[in-house]
């Protein structure tokens, strides 16, 4: 952060899960965790969930081998500061950027993350639909305990970890800015996301959650995919034994996505993505923060 050259961000959301998009397509800015931190500030910097880096894969050293794939990777930070492998609603945000910037045409495009190359559909209505691959299902779970109550959690990693825990009442999680107790909590040795979920109808289930890194945000993509895939399974349904596809609506804080199990595993993530604003700002407040 010592070049004195203006720095373009641009501010974008799914489902209210926002983000600082900063567009770096030669990978040559650096971003230390305290910075993240502090763009991410919702009072002292810009605000936003977590930061999308816009590198070319090429120039990445963690996306080199993905460049045949997909041209553009995306550098995902936590609003902490610390690195995550995926998020499900910042590839969204990331592919809605990438059409925005006029780097991209709507239909079908890759992605390169840590979790791997994710596919695409930007339709023109605006959703965004998401292959986040196959789901995990560790046999160990947790316990998550809050406010004198306790409940099993189910182990769904989605390129990420979560811990999803089905409740009578979503207000039983109480404050989710902090992270819930939980054991044992060598399952979990780089931290979780939780997701805390209550029953609406027939394969409709609402979520709130504690994303590992951010505190509670108003939605996580790879969580309502953790949701919907648990929320089957506790009701009997696998794709993979059916041959018949699995579809749950989930409700966000900050609206609905769908989500859909493939009878080969694959989970796809449709909802919306908005780009809100766009500026610059200047490296010296940033490192005049940060000294």
């Amino acid at each position: 952060m010592t070049s004195t050259q203006r720095l373009a961000f641009l501010k974008g959301h799914g489902t209210e899960n926002d983000f600082v998009i900063l567009p770096d397509p030669e990978g040559l800015l650096d971003l230390p965790a305290a910075a993240v931190a502090r763009i991410c500030d919702r009072r002292a910097g810009i605000g936003g969930d977590g930061v999308l880096r816009v590198v070319r894969s090429a120039a990445h050293p963690e996306a080199r081998d993905q460049a045949a794939e997909a041209e553009w990777f995306m550098d995902y930070r936590n609003g902490d500061g610390s690195i995550a492998e995926m998020c499900g609603n910042g590839v969204r945000v990331f592919a809605r950027y990438l059409l925005h910037a006029g780097l991209v045409e709507a239909g079908d495009l890759a992605i390169a993350t840590r979790a791997g190359v994710r596919r695409v559909h930007l339709a023109k209505s605006g959703e965004v639909t998401v292959s986040m691959g196959r789901a995990g299902l560790p046999e160990e779970g947790v316990t998550v305990t809050l406010g004198g109550r306790s409940w099993p959690a189910r182990n769904v990693n989605m390129g990420n970890p979560h811990a999803v825990a089905f409740v009578e009442d979503l207000a039983h999680a109480g404050d989710l800015r902090d992270v819930p107790p939980f054991s044992p909590a060598a399952v979990y040795p780089e931290g979780v996301n939780i997701e805390f979920v209550a029953d609406r109808g027939p394969r409709h289930v609402a979520m709130r959650v504690h994303e590992r890194g951010s505190g509670e945000t108003r939605s996580c993509g790879t969580g309502a995919c953790a949701v919907a895939v648990a929320a089957a399974r506790r009701d009997g349904l696998d794709p993979a034994r059916t041959g018949s596809p699995v579809t749950y609506t989930v409700d966000v804080l900050g609206g609905s996505l769908t989500i859909t199990e493939l009878p080969d595993g694959t989970v796809e993530m449709t909802g919306p993505a908005e780009i809100v604003a766009e500026g610059t700002f200047d490296p010296a407040w940033l490192c005049a923060a940060l000294a």
